[in-house]
């Protein structure tokens, strides 16, 4: 019996193609008292590579890192292991971004994000009867 092949498809462009130009870093999330510590792995990247972005609730980490023109240099299929980075977390409304503290030390980028103070609840008036 015969087996009827189809040819390909034609290759169209993805819509979102600037992702691809990304890896996914990994990452650790420490839930504390009050606020949330998230740990990346970046290597390669210094502290001027390093971006935040808010989009809604989601919580956005690029890290570039520093890329260096050998003049011998050569294609070896290292492309995807010279990528940038870029984390994308969905967090949500409740943390305080102005108050957001980062370091970079040996390619972990330790991010602290506090959590908002909850707005005190008004007291509901007892009926006494």
């Amino acid at each position: 019996m015969h087996s009827i092949i189809h040819p390909k498809k034609p290759i169209t462009p993805r819509k979102n193609a600037v992702a691809e130009a990304f890896r996914d870093p990994h990452y650790d999330c420490v839930q504390m008292e009050d606020a949330l510590k998230v740990v990346v792995y970046v290597p390669g990247v210094d502290a001027s590579g390093v971006e935040f972005a808010l989009r809604g609730p989601d919580f956005v980490v690029t890290a570039r890192k520093t890329h260096h023109v050998r003049v011998n240099w050569r294609a070896l299929h290292l492309e995807g292991a010279q990528l940038d980075y870029r984390l994308t977390l969905r967090l949500g409304y409740n943390i305080d971004f102005d108050a957001l503290r980062a370091e970079i030390a040996d390619g972990l980028l330790t991010i602290h994000l506090p959590r908002r103070l909850a707005a005190a609840a008004p007291e509901r008036a007892r009926r006494v009867a």
